[in-house]
């Protein structure tokens, strides 16, 4: 195990946008690298959280914070959200200045804006930092490139292979993409790491993130009815009558206040249906398929180990879905990419759109293993040729897909005579 730094991919977006604007807002969960991550790219660095400094910073920030913004750029300031009147400080300094990479403000929830006096359109762009991917973390070759799977149709992958096994894939989602577990000596010691996050976000931040006190049980039972519901389209009533089989008296409103903190502080990440208009908007399915930001949490709160799910893969199945989202997320962010699934209600589904801004888009299945590759490629065909017949008729106006994909969790990457291609997770970035 080594403290060396690994390189992120959000290392080239943050360059990149430095470039182009005087402040960089970065936003993810806790742990998952942000400060560290903004440190290599800061000159100087303004920690609100150092315990000996906090209180003078903090009351600094309501009589004068542009003193707090002195320093050599661009200049980090760390969990900038304790004190939200630096959002108008620096709106103001970067107006002033005129520059671009002045600020890197990072913050562990997102952000009442309320509290904030103006937007800052035009002075602030933000990014969204997840836990690393398998491709960040080593596990992954990197041979394929999701990029290159849009601009090159014929792309040939035939034969490249991943050397990820499927038990050290289990023990890869076990852990987790959390930075500080690949710089632990023990595997157990590795895995601890998502489960002290989870004991953090309830007795601590699930309180503090909007000033309301909540109870840390609770807290626990509504991230183990989420992890009992991982990536399925579960309604909100249906996880609330799970809450209810342990705190009968909590109320639907009190359900959402703590989805509302959990989602404020980048644990929980559901994903959006996609309605491309090919079918009447009675028959498309619009709620969210309920994911983590990483899927070592579901496995944590469901007190699962890899010795565990090496004997119930089907169980993995919906955690390995998890990790396929959080990595295509990842390799997705440098280019604007959106995902999204797809369901209607005469049964047609698909488990993942990549969208891109410029409209293209693919469509991809994930499937642990071999034995499920021919059903998820036979609602891939279809969803597909629903498209394009409705592109046809002139009934929808879309472009075609620009592949169709299976990501699994195999060795060998290859092309079907189908067209569709076959991707194992640990080949991708």
């Amino acid at each position: 195990m080594t403290n060396k730094y690994l390189k992120r991919i959000i290392d080239d977006i943050l360059k990149k946008h430095l470039e182009m604007i005087g402040a960089v807002v970065i936003v993810g969960p806790k742990w998952c690298g942000k400060t560290t991550t903004a440190e290599k790219h800061a000159k100087s660095v303004l920690k609100l959280q150092d315990p000996d400094n906090r209180k003078s910073y903090l009351e600094l920030a309501e009589i004068k914070p542009s003193l707090l913004l002195e320093g050599e750029k661009p200049r980090l300031i760390d969990e900038w959200q304790m004190a939200p009147a630096l959002w108008d400080a620096v709106r103001t300094s970067v107006d002033d200045l005129n520059e671009d990479g002045l600020y890197i403000l990072t913050g562990s929830t997102s952000v009442n804006e309320e509290e904030i006096m103006h937007s800052g359109t035009g002075r602030f762009s933000k990014l969204i930092m997840r836990p690393m991917s398998l491709f960040e973390s080593k596990e992954s070759n990197g041979k394929i490139s999701i990029i290159d799977l849009f601009d090159s149709p014929d792309l040939n992958i035939d034969g490249i292979k991943s050397k990820l096994s499927i038990e050290n894939l289990i023990f890869a989602a076990c852990r987790g993409g959390w930075p500080e577990s690949l710089n632990k000596k023990t595997k157990e010691a590795q895995l601890f790491v998502a489960s002290n996050y989870i004991n953090n976000i309830c007795e601590i931040d699930a309180s503090t993130v909007d000033g309301v006190k909540r109870d840390p049980k609770r807290v626990k039972t509504v991230l183990q009815s989420y992890a009992r519901n991982i990536s399925t389209l579960a309604s909100n009533n249906t996880i609330l009558k799970d809450i209810k089989s342990n705190f009968p008296n909590i109320s639907e409103p009190t359900y959402y206040s703590y989805i509302d903190a959990l989602t404020r502080l980048f644990v929980i990440d559901n994903i959006d249906g996609w309605n491309p208009n090919i079918r009447s908007a009675t028959s498309i399915r619009s709620g969210v398929k309920r994911e983590f930001i990483d899927p070592s949490i579901a496995v944590a709160l469901l007190g699962l180990s890899p010795e565990k799910l090496i004997y119930d893969l089907n169980t993995f199945g919906f955690i390995f879905e998890n990790l396929c989202i959080r990595d295509l997320s990842v390799y997705s962010s440098s280019i604007n990419g959106k995902i999204s699934y797809y369901r209607d209600r005469v049964g047609l589904e698909v488990d993942c759109v990549l969208q891109l801004e410029d409209g293209r888009y693919g469509l991809i299945e994930f499937k642990l293993g071999s034995s499920e590759i021919e059903k998820a490629a036979e609602n891939l065909l279809k969803l597909d040729n629903l498209i394009k017949t409705k592109i046809t008729e002139n009934k929808v106006n879309i472009k075609k897909p620009s592949f169709l994909a299976i990501v699994t969790g195999g060795q060998f990457a290859y092309t079907r005579p189908d067209g569709i291609k076959i991707l194992p997770i640990a080949c991708l970035k």
